[in-house]
C-alpha cells in the first residue's frame, strides 16, 4: 500500500496491479486533501491507512483503475466503502458527479501516460 506523493506512469501502475489483481488496482482518493492511495487487496485497507494519516472519513472514496483501459473504462467508481446513506450515497458506486470529477482530477494528476 502506498500514498502517492508524485505522479507515476501507467506502466508503473500496471506493475502495482500485477501484485494483486493483475488487470486492476484498488484505490482510495481523499478528495479534500488531494491524496491518492493505491495497491491493496481491499479498499478498506487503503481507507484505514488514509484515516491513520489524518484524512476525514467523509472525504474518502474508493474506486478501481484498469491500467490497460482508456477513457471511461479506465476508472470504475465502485467500492463497498462508498456506501454512505448519510452522505446521499446509498450505493457502492460514487453517485455524485462532482465527487467523480474530483476523483478523475486526482487520477489525472497522479497517473501519467
Amino acid at each position: 500500500m502506498i500514498i502517492l506523493e508524485h505522479p507515476i506512469s501507467r506502466a508503473e501502475l500496471k506493475e502495482y496491479a500485477a501484485n494483486t489483481f493483475g488487470d486492476m488496482i484498488k484505490c482510495v482518493a481523499d478528495v479534500e486533501k488531494g491524496q491518492l492511495a493505491i495497491d491493496a487487496d481491499l479498499h478498506a485497507d487503503l481507507e484505514r491507512m488514509l484515516l491513520e494519516n489524518g484524512s476525514d472519513q467523509s472525504s474518502l472514496w474508493g474506486f478501481n483503475l484498469y491500467p490497460d483501459e482508456m477513457e471511461d473504462d479506465f476508472i470504475e467508481y465502485d467500492s463497498l466503502i462508498n456506501i454512505r446513506s448519510w452522505q446521499g450515497n446509498p450505493s457502492r458506486d460514487v453517485l455524485d458527479k462532482d465527487v467523480r470529477e474530483m476523483i478523475a482530477s486526482l487520477v489525472s494528476k497522479f497517473i501519467t501516460e
